[in-house]
């Protein structure tokens, strides 16, 4: 029996898809095993070619940073455990419950934390659709189109609980329409895009107080690079209230893993700590990531984060200066070169490897169908003159676009 495909369709998708991730795969972009030296040296052993990662996440380079690695070394020592093999909702090592209280004092919201974003938003959003965070009833759940996969992922979920939309990228005369309509909205978005691009954050929140629209916001490509103590663009720019919520990676800007979900209440963590399903299984945040984790809270809270911040946006200016996109000027690290043709991408993103630069080819479903590129990230621990060159082969590259 097929069934009634009305928030995926795995055959329409693999169709189009599967053939461009092969053609990568003959491409060599795909599964490249490799020895690091650091983000920017990466060595494939069996030929000796070395590259440039221009597509890690670790936005600040703190994957790298000795202190990080420390803590997670410390944790170990201290714990000799891995992990309790236990759900969170029965028992929590202390050295979990020490990080909540750290990042809760750097981000100012009730900590949850999570072995993923992606098992964050599974064990949440479906009891935000039901109505059961912070009760009144179901919500209708309004998913922004460009909303990350992890997200997406859960709209069947959520519709066996409640009404699920689909709402054009930051259209926001839509959702009003919507919250006109009904009494209780959700908004499922990203605050800082994977594919590039923001949030319309100051008009969601005039629809949140005029309308009491609730927010469910991944904010994990700005966690870290942004706000005082890198509570990233989301978190830095509204009050945390019972309306709101903000999931982010720990694994990209932060430079350690797993992930967290800032909540405007004690009530709403504890709540979520019994229901959130995947949220309180047994695997958890393995210990030597959040021994990780605390020495990287310990350089939020230092002079060093507002210098990796400042590094960070004069690579981001350099970039945009020397290679601009219709992101530029943003502040964001995301940046796409769209090339329109999925297989001239793939073979973009090939000419730059042999030339010492890893760039991810982005195609459908990753981006709409015939706005096929390149995804590039920007980064603290990255030089001018690696980005003066990469730029340069791209624009030599793409001369006859």
């Amino acid at each position: 029996m097929i069934g009634p495909r009305l928030y995926r369709n795995a055959e329409t998708m693999l169709a189009a898809a599967d053939p461009v991730w092969q053609s990568a795969g003959e491409h060599g972009l795909i599964g490249i095993q490799v020895d690091s030296e650091s983000n920017n040296r990466l060595t494939v052993r069996e030929t000796g070619h070395t590259f440039a990662n221009m597509v890690s996440c670790a936005y600040l380079g703190l994957n790298n940073h000795p202190q990080v690695a420390a803590g997670a070394v410390d944790a170990l020592t201290e714990s000799r455990s891995t992990w309790l093999v236990t759900s969170t909702t029965r028992i929590r090592h202390n050295l979990l419950v020490r990080l909540e209280e750290e990042l809760g004092e750097l981000f100012g919201a009730h900590i949850l934390p999570g072995a993923s974003c992606t098992s964050l938003t599974a064990g949440i959003l479906p009891l935000v659709a039901s109505g059961h965070l912070g009760g009144g009833g179901p919500r209708v759940m309004v998913f922004d189109r460009f909303c990350h996969f992890c997200m997406a992922y859960v709209k069947p979920i959520c519709a066996d609980e409640s009404l699920v939309l689909n709402c054009p990228h930051n259209d926001l005369n839509y959702l009003e329409d919507v919250c006109r309509r009904y009494p209780r909205v959700a908004y499922v978005a990203d605050g800082a895009y994977s594919m590039g691009g923001a949030a319309a954050l100051d008009g969601l929140l005039e629809l949140q107080d005029r309308y009491g629209l609730f927010l469910y916001i991944d904010d994990s490509h700005s966690l870290s690079i942004m706000g005082e103590h890198g509570e990233g663009f989301v978190r830095s720019r509204l009050a945390m209230s019972p309306l709101t919520v903000i999931v982010a990676s720990l694994g990209k800007g932060f430079g350690t893993g797993g992930g967290v979900a800032m909540l405007g209440s004690r009530e709403q963590f504890e709540f979520l700590h019994r229901h959130a399903g995947p949220v309180g299984w047994s695997q958890n945040m393995a210990l030597p990531l959040v021994g990780a984790s605390l020495g990287s809270a310990a350089i939020h809270r230092s002079p060093e984060l507002p210098e990796l911040q400042r590094r960070l946006q004069r690579n981001i200016d350099l970039f945009d200066e020397l290679l601009p996109t219709s992101f530029a000027g943003n502040g964001l690290p995301v940046r796409r070169v769209d090339v329109g043709d999925a297989e001239r991408a793939v073979k973009l993103s090939a000419q730059l490897f042999e030339r010492g630069f890893y760039s991810s080819a982005v195609f459908f479903p990753i981006v709409p169908k015939g706005e096929s590129g390149l995804r590039l990230m920007m980064r603290a621990d990255m030089d001018e003159q690696l980005i003066t060159e990469f730029a340069g082969h791209v624009r030599d590259l793409t001369s006859d676009l």
